[in-house]
């Protein structure tokens, strides 16, 4: 899905590819992927605890007592509020910006956030929620995670 905003951005929709680890790094990282061509991915740094939250999301891994974001999530459900999207709007070096689209009863509000937390909330909702990424993030420039680069290869175990 690809879409202009009513401020003329464009938004390429995404989904998550997965959270990888690369050793020796100690920071995960997050791995979106283009929802039609070109297909280009982004890798996200995320710290330890939300890398992890979002692979329990991602992978639909139950846990003994709710973690944050279901907590957000079931509150957010019980209370009328649905998520509209969520936006990752810019890039400054390694530095990734978001904000999450929301409506209830009481009106619609654009609420920043970290990226990392946008995707354990949204990934914990009972309906799937988009995940937009404005164009101009594909193309920043500076130091941190590639754009639109494929995956390292994983060397097979003898």
């Amino acid at each position: 899905m690809t879409g202009d905003d009513a401020a003329g951005a464009a938004w390429r929709l995404v989904t998550v590819a997965g959270v990888r680890l690369e050793l020796p790094g100690v920071h995960p990282e997050v791995l979106l992927q283009e929802s039609e061509s070109p297909w280009r991915q982004l890798r996200i740094p995320v710290g330890f605890a939300e890398g992890t939250a979002i692979a329990y999301a991602w992978r639909g891994v139950a846990t003994p007592r709710p973690l944050t974001h279901e907590l957000v999530a079931d509150l957010l459900d019980r209370h009328g509020v649905d998520v509209a999207a969520l936006r990752i709007t810019e890039r400054r070096g390694a530095l990734f910006l978001a904000e999450l689209e929301t409506a209830g009863p009481r009106g619609s509000a654009t609420v920043p956030c970290r990226p990392s937390d946008g995707l354990a909330l949204v990934l914990r909702r009972r309906l799937p929620t988009p995940v937009l990424v404005a164009e101009a993030v594909f193309g920043a420039e500076g130091p941190g995670p590639g754009v639109g680069e494929p995956p390292p290869e994983v060397p097979e175990r003898a």
